[in-house]
């Protein structure tokens, strides 16, 4: 069984000239590898998992060109000795993926990848089970980490020093994260999730794993997922150089943005206290800029400091 570690996670208050007072709770420090709210994901699945005793333990997921789920998850199998393996969307990167910083970082970790199709990778309960059949001691974690389980993981975000907000915030993916932030909040708090894809299902699915109607959900300008604009960019440079606080440019750099924007028209009551998490996701921003150089845009420019 795995150990809940020691941890204590610094909030920082953001000193702005709104009649409300913004902090943000860096869960991005609890491990310099397994990403903010991904530790406390996977934390829960496997343990869960672990409690089966598997004679051969393997972890499985699905992700992306520069997933973090895919770099949280061949961490965390280097870190706890468990082998993994990445079912990647895109069998065009088989023959490069050595030049993608997020792969070659999950191998080095020692993940394998299995590169499928964009088509074929629609399919994954299909694939889930191709792999289960194949490796039935294996534990196969959905994309993005979120199930019961992770839900449960994600209550270790909350605690004493999170008690006194009235709101909570934070990105929306695949709604694991603000589900379990929902479910553990405190009953005078509200729940603000920043949605960066367009999935109209997600609100039941929250709802679902929740339990709970204490959250809304606000769309980033551009929440189509992976889509960078030159805004956000310029925004997750200023926010850095004003708070020495980096941002990812496809979770929290939205999320902050999306914040300061509803902040300006007066969409939080004054003197509320609004408490955004910092879920990480960094590894994410040398991907991020290779794509925009290879288009001549504006780079993200604290990069040096990260890696």
């Amino acid at each position: 069984m795995l150990q809940i570690p020691e941890h204590k996670i610094p909030i920082i208050e953001i000193e702005t000239d709104f009649d409300i007072k913004i902090f943000i709770k860096r869960e991005d420090l609890i491990h310099p590898k397994i990403s903010g709210n991904k530790f406390w994901k996977l934390f829960f699945n496997v343990n869960q998992y672990l409690e089966s005793k598997p004679e051969k333990p393997l972890l499985i997921t699905f992700g992306g060109a520069f997933s973090n789920h895919i770099a949280s998850v061949s961490a965390f199998g280097k870190e706890f000795e468990i082998p993994t393996i990445g079912i990647i969307r895109g069998n065009e990167l088989e023959n490069n993926w050595q030049e993608n910083p997020t792969l070659s970082e999950a191998s080095k970790n020692g993940m394998q990848f299995h590169f499928v199709s964009r088509e074929d990778y629609q399919n994954k309960e299909e694939l889930a089970e191709e792999f289960s059949k194949k490796y039935p001691d294996s534990l196969i974690i959905p994309e993005g980490g979120s199930n019961e389980s992770a839900v449960e993981g994600v209550q270790y975000m909350l605690g004493n020093d999170t008690k006194d907000f009235d709101y909570l915030c934070t990105a929306v993916g695949t709604g694991g994260t603000i589900a379990g932030i929902s479910r553990f909040a405190e009953d005078h708090q509200k729940v603000l999730g920043i949605k960066v894809v367009r999935d109209d299902s997600l609100e039941k699915t929250i709802v679902e794993w929740s339990r709970k109607d204490n959250f809304e959900l606000k769309e980033a300008d551009e929440n189509r997922y992976g889509k960078i604009s030159d805004e956000n960019v310029r925004f997750i440079n200023w926010f850095f150089e004003e708070y020495q606080v980096p941002l990812d440019p496809i979770y929290t750099g939205k999320m902050m943005q999306t914040i300061f924007e509803l902040a300006e028209k007066e969409f939080f009551p004054k003197s509320s206290k609004i408490l955004a998490f910092h879920t990480g996701g960094l590894q994410g921003i040398k991907g991020a800029n290779l794509l925009l150089k290879n288009k001549g845009r504006d780079l993200i420019n604290f990069e040096k400091f990260l890696f």
